[in-house]
Order: C-alpha cells, then structure tokens, then sequence
C-alpha cells in the first residue's frame, strides 16, 4: 500500500503546472505611465475649480474626479513598481505652483492625445465663474477624448492590454470617460450663451 501511495504522490508531484496567464508587454508599461500623466493632468484642472468659482455641478465633477484619479494614479505606480518599472511620481494634488506635474516634464507629454496645451491650461487658470466652467468642460471633453485613443491604442498594440489586470482597468477607463463625456456634454449644453471665449 504504501507503494502505491507513492506512485499517487510522484505523480501528482511531477503534473506540469498551470499555463501562465498572458504576460504584460511594453505597450501596457507605456499605457500605465501614459495614463499616469494623463490623470495627473485632470488634476491639475481639477485642483482649480474651488478657487476659480465654478457652478456647484462642475464643483461636484472635479472633486469626483479628483478622488476616482488619485487612486488610479496610485493604483497605476503600484503596477509598475511590482514589475520593476520606473514609476513616474506625481504630486497629491497633481501640480506645483506653475500648473506642471512633479517630477515629470510635461513638454515630453504635450504631444499625448486630449492633452491641454500649456496656453490651454494658462487661459483656465485665468478664468472665473461661468468661463472658468466652460473652459474646463470642453477641456475636460478634450482630455477624456484623449483617454479613449488612449485605450484603443493599447488594444492595437500585439498582445497588449491582455493581462487581467491590464484589460480590466483599459475597459473601465473606456466606459468611464465615456459615460463623463456625456455629462460633460449635458453640463456644457446647460451654461448660458454659446460662446467658448
């Protein structure tokens, strides 16, 4: 008996393990830093809305905006340092005094789809009330449009986005910002006059 014991046991012993599941590629260390700078962006915006006057709906968006990407944000950095990839550091707030990004070089950054450029965030800055609303809505808009060619340049990327974790996260920023843009849309139809300026 004890022989067939072993041979039960040598050959439970000896079974291949489980296949692996898909393996992360370079094109998700890039989406992941990529959305990183993307979300510290959207804070920056974000950061201005209390001191800037805006309407109590646009108020509500950025503070949610605010909490949903700071835990992205960490989320995502964690990611990477788990993987033994440079982590791009980001300030709570997701800016310092000029409206850059800590640590990060924005310039390199400019060229990332739905990304404000230094003039856009400028005029921002410099607007209040039902401007300041405006201005971060469409921009906003423009920002969320950006998230989107993000994903869907990841899910043509060969063999990218395929990790459960990877492809959860992708698929959820998809149909988050879509949902967003369409009650940013519905926020911006709701604004006085028509003009963007």
């Amino acid at each position: 008996m004890a022989t067939v014991g072993s041979t039960n046991l040598t050959a439970q012993t000896s079974a291949p393990p489980a296949p692996a599941g898909p393996a992360w590629t370079a094109a998700d260390v890039q989406f992941m830093r990529g959305m990183i700078a993307h979300h510290a962006q959207a804070l920056v915006m974000a950061a201005m809305a209390s001191s800037h006057g805006a309407n109590p709906q646009v108020l509500l968006f950025c503070k949610k905006i605010t909490i949903s990407q700071r835990d992205e944000i960490t989320m995502m950095q964690d990611w990477l340092k788990e993987r033994g990839q440079a982590v791009p550091v980001v300030a709570a707030d997701g800016h310092d005094h000029d409206h850059g990004i800590t640590g990060m070089d924005m310039s390199a950054h400019a060229s990332m789809p739905g990304m404000l450029t230094e003039d856009q965030l400028e005029a921002l800055a410099h607007a209040r009330g039902e401007r300041f609303d405006r201005l971060f809505l469409t921009g906003m808009i423009q920002h969320h449009e950006g998230a989107l060619t993000m994903v869907a340049k990841l899910f043509d990327s060969p063999g990218a986005g395929q990790t459960p974790e990877i492809f959860g996260y992708a698929t959820g920023v998809d149909a988050d910002q879509r949902a967003e843009i369409e009650r940013m849309q519905g926020m911006l139809s709701t604004l006085p006059g028509r003009s963007s300026k």
